[in-house]
């Protein structure tokens, strides 16, 4: 083997291990940022609970939706960080 070779091979090595920590990270953010925005969904929800108590039904419903639109795009970002790493 020549030593550009072996060399290439070192840094295809070094990229791989940079690419498994990016994608790591990026699914990391991904999470924390739908914890904090479901965290305020909540915070949101109770202050206006505690404001109009009639209203409870419809908010937690509200609340109920939004959450499941935050997840479902953490979920896809989750996906997406694997099949950068895997595929």
């Amino acid at each position: 083997m020549l030593l550009s070779d072996v060399l290439l091979q070192a840094s295809m090595e070094v990229a791989m291990q940079w690419m498994k920590m990016g994608a790591a990270l990026a699914a990391a953010a991904a999470v924390f940022g739908a914890a904090w925005g479901i965290g305020k969904i909540g915070k949101a929800a109770l202050e206006s609970i505690a404001r109009q108590p009639e209203a409870a039904n419809d908010l937690r419903s509200s609340m109920i939706v939004a959450s499941a639109l935050i997840e479902g795009a953490t979920f896809f970002a989750i996906v997406v960080c694997l099949l950068v790493l895997f595929v």
